[in-house]
C-alpha cells in the first residue's frame, strides 16, 4: 500500500474495515522477518533497532487504573482445531493463541503480564515508526517494561461462575492492542476471552516464541470473516472443556486455579472493533450461544460501497439481523477532501451496513455515538497510549491517528458502556445508562 493510500484510509472510510493500520502492522512485519520467519531473528531485529534508537529517551507505559471491584488475572492458551484445516495454510491444522482475563482472587499476587510479547512487540514497534503512523525512531517505546493490569496466572476469584465475553480484534490487528477495555470488564466481574486470528493478525506469538506472520498484504476479508467465525465458534467449544476440567491448551501449561469453574457458558457476550465488530455479530447469525454482541465502529460488509459507485457487500447478520441484543458504538471519521464523515445507522452514504442492520434488528438495538474528535482508533490501546509519547508524536499525527478527543473521557465512556450493556444483557441488572443520554458522559450522542 503507498505510502498517499495510507493517509486516506486512516482518515476515511476504508478505516471503519478496519484496514488502516493493519495494512501498517502487515508491511512491518513481512519487512521484519524477510531474512528469517523465526521469533529469535525477529528479536535480533528488534535489538538491532533499539540501539539505533534514542534509547536515553524511551517513553514509559503505564496503562490505566481498572474501574471494577475485582483485581484481575490473566493467562494464555494454545488451543488447535484438529477438525479444521488452516484456510492459509490447509496443509496445517488450524491454530489460535487467546488470552483469558479473569476476575482475581483479593489475596492473589503474580506479576503483571506484559502488554506485548518481545517477538509482536518488534512488529507494533516498527510499524507505529511508519511515517503514516507516528514516525517515530524505532525503539522509542520501552515495551521491554510496559505492563498490564492484569497479573499473570494468579486463582481465579471464589464465588458463582461469571458470565463469559469473547472480544474479536480489528482486521489484522493483535488481541493484545486493546487491553484497556479487556481487563477493565474483567474487573467488573466477566471472563473475557480475546482471540487473535491466525495468518490474518499481524503477528501471532505461539508458546516458545514462534512468531505467525499474515500470509499475504492483500486483505482476503471473505475468507477472513469466515475463519473468524469458525475461530469464535471453536474456542467456545474449547471453553466447553474447560468447564468439564480438561486442559485444552496444547502444551498442557498449568491452568489458574479455578477457571474452568468460573466460566457461566449460559450467558455470553461478544464484542469488537472494526472486523471485530461485524464478527461478533455473523459470529452470532451462526450461533445462539451468544445472547448479545457488541461492534465498535465496524462495518458489516466485505465490501462497504464506499466511496459512492463502489461494491457493497453486506454481511448475513446485516442481512438478517439478530433476536438477540446488540449495541452498535460509532466514531467520527474525514474523507479524502477533508469533509466529516458520521458512522451511525443514519448516515448510510457512509455506511450502508448499519442503516440496513438497523432496519432488520429484531433484539434490543441501540447505536451510540462517539463525538468531540473520536476517530476510528480511538476504541483501540492506541487512545491510551499516543498521549504518553507526549512531544514525541507531531500533533498532525496524533490527530489523524486517535483524534482530538479527551482520551479520558473516550475511554471512561467506552468501559462504561460496555459494563452497562452486557450487566443488562447478561446479568439482567439494569444501570439505566440507556434510558437516555447521560452529562457523565458528554461526549456519547443517542442515535435514534
Amino acid at each position: 500500500m503507498s505510502s498517499r493510500h495510507s493517509r486516506v484510509v486512516v482518515r476515511g472510510s476504508a478505516v471503519i474495515a478496519g484496514l488502516a493500520l493493519a495494512s501498517g502492522l502487515t508491511a512491518t512485519a513481512s519487512a521484519a522477518t524477510a531474512s528469517a520467519a523465526t521469533a529469535s531473528a525477529v528479536a535480533a531485529e528488534r535489538a538491532e533497532h533499539t540501539r539505533t534508537a534514542v534509547a536515553a529517551d524511551q517513553a514509559k507505559l503505564t496503562a490505566p487504573p481498572l474501574t471494577g471491584q475485582y483485581d484481575v488475572g490473566t493467562t494464555d492458551l494454545h488451543l488447535i482445531d484438529r477438525s479444521r484445516p488452516d484456510p492459509w495454510k490447509p496443509e496445517r491444522r488450524r491454530e489460535l493463541m487467546v488470552t483469558v482475563t479473569y476476575p482475581a482472587g483479593r489475596s492473589a499476587q503474580g506479576p503483571r503480564a506484559p502488554w506485548l510479547t518481545p517477538g509482536l512487540a518488534t512488529v507494533v514497534d516498527q510499524a507505529l515508526a511508519g511515517d503514516d503512523y507516528l514516525a517515530l525512531p524505532p525503539g522509542s517505546i520501552d515495551w521491554a517494561s510496559a505492563k498490564r493490569r492484569a497479573e499473570a496466572g494468579v486463582p481465579v476469584a471464589h464465588g458463582a461462575p461469571k458470565p463469559v465475553a469473547l472480544f474479536s480484534p480489528g482486521f489484522g490487528f493483535p488481541r493484545e492492542t486493546y487491553t484497556a477495555i479487556i481487563d477493565d470488564l474483567a474487573s467488573h466481574g466477566y471472563v473475557v476471552v480475546s482471540l487473535s486470528h491466525t495468518y490474518e493478525s499481524a503477528a501471532v506469538e505461539f508458546p516458545g516464541g514462534r512468531l505467525e506472520l499474515p500470509v499475504s498484504e492483500g486483505p482476503e476479508l471473505v475468507k477472513a470473516l469466515d475463519a473468524r467465525v469458525a475461530d469464535t465458534r471453536f474456542v467456545l467449544d474449547e471453553l466447553t472443556k474447560l468447564t468439564r476440567g480438561e486442559n485444552p491448551d496444547a502444551e498442557q501449561r498449568p491452568l489458574p486455579r479455578g477457571l474452568g469453574r468460573s466460566l457461566d457458558l449460559s450467558r455470553v457476550g461478544a464484542y469488537g472493533h472494526s472486523y471485530g465488530g461485524f464478527t461478533a455479530g455473523e459470529t452470532m447469525v451462526h450461533d445462539r450461544r451468544i445472547d448479545a454482541g457488541v461492534n465498535l465502529d465496524g462495518a458489516m460488509a466485505t465490501a462497504i460501497g464506499y466511496p459512492p459507485g463502489t461494491p457493497y457487500v453486506p454481511g448475513e447478520v446485516t442481512k438478517r439481523g439478530l433476536d438477540r441484543p446488540f449495541l452498535l458504538m460509532g466514531a467520527e471519521a474525514v474523507d479524502e477532501n477533508g469533509q466529516p464523515l458520521e458512522h451511525t445507522h443514519r448516515y448510510p452514504a457512509f455506511d450502508r451496513s448499519w442503516a440496513d442492520f438497523w432496519a432488520v434488528q429484531r433484539g434490543w438495538k441501540r447505536d451510540l455515538f462517539l463525538r468531540g474528535g473520536s476517530t476510528h482508533l480511538a476504541y483501540s490501546d492506541l487512545q491510551i497510549i499516543v498521549p504518553q509519547l507526549g512531544a514525541r508524536v507531531a500533533a498532525d499525527k496524533r490527530a489523524a491517528l486517535i483524534g482530538t478527543i479527551d482520551p479520558r473521557r473516550s475511554l471512561a465512556a467506552q468501559r462504561d458502556y460496555l459494563g452497562a450493556f452486557f450487566d443488562l444483557h447478561l446479568r439482567g441488572r439494569d444501570r439505566h445508562l440507556f434510558d437516555g443520554e447521560s452529562p457523565r458522559h458528554p461526549d456519547i450522542d443517542f442515535i435514534d
